[in-house]
């Protein structure tokens, strides 16, 4: 086996799928059964798995410039598609795999994986020239990718009734919590908390991406249904990265800030995120459509109740360890969300059971089904 695996998305900021690619590289780096790994990243190869920043350069400033702009954006993607063909040139007895659904043109087998279809059935939730870019590459790439990987079957049963793609040519493999995901005792979580001016079980938590799809409006409509005291004895904490179109809910963030039931963190530094979740009393994640959902796993590895979603993959992320509801019914949220908060009996099971639920995905897993994946494409 002759691999080449694209690093590119571990970099700052890093989202689910950033760790995803770190973590396959990571562990299929640890693999005997592999005769020679290559990194490639945006048009060149790497030597060994970058460590993503912190904060943003001007390499994502200007790539931020060029999103906001078609023909930017049009511009890249034909300069790009032609430097990475030219650099992987006389290497087509390997495989490619791109953890993120792009696949350049390459001789060799080639193998990508999608994590949703967000550009084609929610476009409003994207900036227009990047919803178009988005589409134009995930269609270039279904016309030559040998097999496609999903993260739970709901993408990819979405993915074969889209495109009228082969079911069999399209594998399920879940993502998973890293190590550093698990409880932690309260004397563990005093000073990495100290630092955001939160205490161990006084708060609830968002992570994720603040824009649109993630559905922070609602959540902020149902955690301002609460009675006031609660609200602000277990303030609504959030943090992620500023995103599209998320002037009004930062907005609104900031209103209820000033009421002193809500905080938003912004971009939190990797090291920090085990402490945030380990630390929470509840999270909450209204996400109206995810592929996976991987902050949901995440905080049931460390030992915190949840309350999400019932859409999309999150049930198969979640299993029967949540309460779930409809992602726009805001009066169930509110009660969700209270129950989570003061039901202490349901709160000792759903921690049991989602600690129980977790050990079902791993990294590990998922390298080995990886694997297995390249050879059946290998073999064909």
């Amino acid at each position: 086996m002759k691999l080449i695996l694209s690093i590119e998305h571990v970099r700052f900021p890093l989202t689910g799928i950033g760790r995803y690619s770190y973590e396959l590289a990571r562990h299929l780096q640890a693999r005997t059964d592999i005769d020679e790994l290559r990194f490639f990243a945006r048009r060149c190869f790497v030597d060994d798995i970058p460590v993503a920043a912190e904060a943003s350069g001007n390499g994502h400033k200007l790539k931020r410039w060029v999103q906001q702009s078609y023909i930017a954006t049009q511009a890249y993607r034909i300069a790009a598609g032609v430097l990475k063909a030219r650099a992987l040139n006389g290497y087509g007895d390997f495989l490619y795999h791109s953890p993120n659904f792009y696949l350049p043109r390459f001789s060799g087998r080639r193998v990508a994986t999608f994590h949703d279809l967000s550009p084609f059935v929610r476009p409003q939730g994207l900036r227009p020239s990047r919803a178009r870019f988005l589409q134009n590459e995930l269609t270039a790439t279904l016309e030559r990718a040998d097999a496609l990987i999903t993260d739970s079957n709901f993408t990819r049963l979405e993915l074969a009734g889209h495109f009228s793609w082969p079911l069999e040519k399209i594998h399920v493999v879940p993502l998973a919590s890293g190590s550093e995901f698990h409880p932690r005792a309260p004397n563990q979580l005093h000073r990495p908390l100290a630092r955001y001016g939160l205490a161990a079980g006084g708060y609830t938590l968002f992570v994720g991406t603040i824009e649109p799809r993630k559905n922070i409006d609602m959540l902020l409509d149902a955690y301002g249904r609460l009675p006031l005291p609660l609200r602000q004895r277990t303030p609504l904490v959030l943090a992620g990265y500023r995103g599209w179109c998320s002037e009004k809910i930062h907005a609104r963030i900031q209103a209820a800030q000033a009421q002193g039931w809500a905080r938003y963190l912004g971009f939190t530094p990797a090291e920090d995120l085990p402490f945030l979740f380990a630390g929470a009393r509840l999270f909450a994640f209204p996400s109206l459509y995810e592929g996976f959902g991987l902050p949901v796993l995440e905080a049931m590895s460390s030992g915190v109740p949840v309350v999400c979603s019932n859409n999309t993959s999150l049930p198969e992320v979640a299993g029967g360890a949540a309460l779930m509801c409809d992602a726009q019914d805001v009066d169930l949220w509110t009660r969700l969300l209270h129950q989570g908060l003061l039901d202490d009996a349901w709160r000792t099971t759903a921690i049991s059971c989602g600690l129980r639920h977790s050990t079902r995905f791993s990294w590990p897993r998922c390298a080995m089904e990886t694997m297995a994946v390249y050879r059946a494409v290998s073999d064909s």
